[in-house]
């Protein structure tokens, strides 16, 4: 932890409480009225060298900043304000932009809890997030909400807007944590302002299939947001063609952050989706949206969407983003749109955030440098929270309860012949159902593959090697299993687990034996989550993600030296590696494989737990079709 961070103490009697309510609000507005006329006193002045106003994308030379309690009560030039104010602050050398806004987060990716996860991005400039909370959702579902306005119920200063996961399960054959259909969003909507609508519905056969089993959910959902006003966001992967374009446009689903190729994003926009830009793509779309001469950027986001805290660490969060586009052409003035009013806006967040105007959140990032968005310190709720990269703000001490450190429900030893491929009497081979990660054919490979003691094997020569997923929900331990292909280890005795599979989370693991990959679960059953790794018969590491199996309350440097020790001893492994439909599958330590369990489009043939419709696992989630893994 860094000398400025401190705790908040006291958990019992929160501090902030400062979750948006209507009556609230009132209240809070009333005081703002009177104190931007001066007949009730100020908290604070920010002067400020220059402000830059997002509305007009202009410039403000020599203005203030007048605050009360945690909002923006007034601004002007410098000098003009006629009230009260008990303390001033005067930074001439620094310009002054708004706190920038995660439209689209996965805060689980960063695998912290909320409040270090606040300790983390502050800094770097975020001061909200709208989460997409569908990952927790499937850990836990009745406690979504609890969980995320916690940190913020005890005094964080970031933002956090929750939007109920609609993948909640991600298909029909998928089940666990939570449950989420018309009756659980319209509850949701209705308990929390801070509720801003319905999670990436990702499940695209579901929507526009009238016979898929989850049809009525997923348009219950939707129907539920619609009724609040909230926002349907949307996840159009491999959706490029015009008429699967117009038709997501037309369900409602009002974005799309999976846009891989500059045409694919000029199509979408000109259908009317806001596009939220994730880096990988980020250098050769904005360039083309620059020569296309796109004027109006307002439809345009960034997103730093499953970004852990190692990767924050390095790069940034949102304020990377900004940079790289800045780097490759984008106006800085747009660039920071980009990040503010435009997210805001299309999460109808504009009377709380992201811009420095009266009424909203007195959130403000001062830079000593426009291009390199350097950032000497952030502002949150009205008070200094950083220095630096350095957070000197306060982080809630939450013992977070049982129901979210105790998600690992596997009642039972994982034993070695839970993994076995039992073969056929007397046969000598057997066919084989085999899939590669990310893998997006509409069929799926057929090998021949041999029989040893009765037992299926598998064909490292062939790049061949075992993949199981552990339902932890139930506590009956049921598995799957098959064999992939371009991934796990080669090394013998080998094994990695993780409880982090997009997006049920059940625990997967790859491995060159049975008895490893049994070891490497059981291993993750004593820590209730996070990563382990069997190397050649003993337990080489572990990563400890207690809380939902997805997340460690702790620094992130702390977490992240955990991390590299695994990550160190990753690299004494030989892992298998080929190719795949995914551009960033990379050879070396198969981190990625927690995003290789999806279900949604483009994703055909996929290994889930044991389920009614599929009790060897493997299932066509768009059509519904299972098959055995060998025959």
């Amino acid at each position: 932890m860094d000398e400025g961070t401190r705790h908040i103490p006291n958990q019992s009697a929160p501090l902030c409480d400062d979750l948006i309510d209507a009556a609230k609000e009132v209240r809070i507005r009333q005081d703002l009225v009177l104190t931007a006329l001066g007949k009730r006193p100020a908290d604070k002045a920010l002067r400020v060298g220059r402000l830059l106003d997002v509305h007009t994308r202009s410039w403000r030379e020599d203005w203030e900043i007048i605050v009360k309690g945690r909002r923006i009560a007034w601004i002007g030039p410098a000098g003009e304000y006629q009230g009260e104010v008990r303390e001033r602050f005067h930074e001439p050398a620094l310009a002054a932009v708004p706190g920038f806004g995660e439209v689209h987060k996965h805060i689980e990716s960063s695998h912290l809890t909320p409040e270090w996860e606040a300790a983390l991005v502050l800094p770097r400039g975020n001061t909200w997030t709208c989460e997409a909370s569908h990952e927790f959702s499937n850990v836990n579902g009745p406690r979504n909400l609890e969980f995320w306005l916690e940190a913020r119920k005890r005094g964080s200063p970031l933002k956090i807007f929750p939007l109920p996961g609609s993948a909640v399960p991600p298909t029909a054959y998928e089940w666990g944590g939570g449950y989420f259909g018309y009756d659980e969003q319209k509850q949701f909507m209705a308990e929390s302002l801070m509720v801003a609508g319905l999670d990436e519905v990702m499940d695209w056969p579901a929507v526009w299939n009238p016979d898929n089993p989850s049809y009525k959910r997923l348009w219950g959902m939707i129907e539920a947001t619609f009724a609040a006003r909230g926002v349907v966001e949307g996840h159009a992967s491999g959706l490029r063609d015009a008429a699967s374009i117009n038709a997501f446009a037309s369900a409602g689903l009002a974005s799309d952050h999976e846009v891989q190729t500059p045409e694919e994003t000029w199509d979408k926009l000109t259908r009317g989706l806001f596009i939220e830009l994730r880096i990988y793509a980020m250098p050769e779309i904005v360039k083309f949206l620059i020569d296309k001469g796109l004027a109006d950027w307002s439809q345009i986001a960034f997103t730093t969407d499953d970004r852990s805290a190692s990767h924050t660490l390095e790069l940034g969060a949102t304020d990377y983003n900004v940079r790289l586009a800045i780097e490759n052409g984008l106006a800085p003035e747009i660039a920071i749109q980009c990040a503010t009013i435009n997210p805001a806006r299309h999460m109808r967040l504009t009377p709380f955030v992201g811009s420095l105007s009266p009424g909203r959140f007195a959130d403000v990032v001062l830079l000593s440098d426009l291009l390199s968005l350097k950032i000497e310190k952030v502002w949150a709720d009205g008070a200094q929270i950083s220095e630096g990269k350095r957070y000197i703000g306060a982080v809630p001490r939450i013992d977070w309860p049982r129901w979210a450190t105790h998600t690992v429900n596997i009642q039972r030893e994982v034993k070695a012949e839970d993994f076995a491929l039992h073969a056929a009497p007397g046969r000598a081979t057997m066919k084989a159902a085999v899939i590669r990660p990310f893998h997006w054919h509409p069929d799926f490979y057929t090998l021949e593959m041999p029989v040893r003691d009765g037992e299926v094997q598998r064909d490292p020569a062939e790049n061949i090697t075992k993949f199981a997923i552990v339902d932890r929900f139930s506590g009956e331990g049921r598995i799957s299993k098959m064999f992939w292909r371009g991934c796990g280890p080669r090394d013998p005795e080998t094994a990695l687990a993780c409880s982090v599979a997009h997006d049920k989370h059940n625990i997967w693991t790859v491995g060159s034996s049975d008895p490893a990959m049994a070891k490497a679960v059981n291993a993750l059953m004593d820590i209730q989550g996070g990563w382990a790794l069997v190397r050649e018969g003993e337990l080489a590491a572990t990563v400890r993600f207690e809380i939902g199996g997805l997340m460690s309350c702790r620094p992130a440097e702390e977490l992240d030296a955990e991390m590299q020790n695994l990550y160190a001893e990753a690299r004494q492994v030989d892992w298998m590696y080929e190719p795949t439909f995914r551009p960033r599958w990379y050879p070396g330590f198969p981190e990625r494989l927690m995003f290789a369990t999806l279900t949604c489009a483009p994703w055909t043939w996929v290994l889930v737990a044991p389920c009614e419709q599929a009790p060897d696992g493997f299932i066509n989630v768009q059509t519904g079709e299972a098959h055995p893994v060998v025959w």
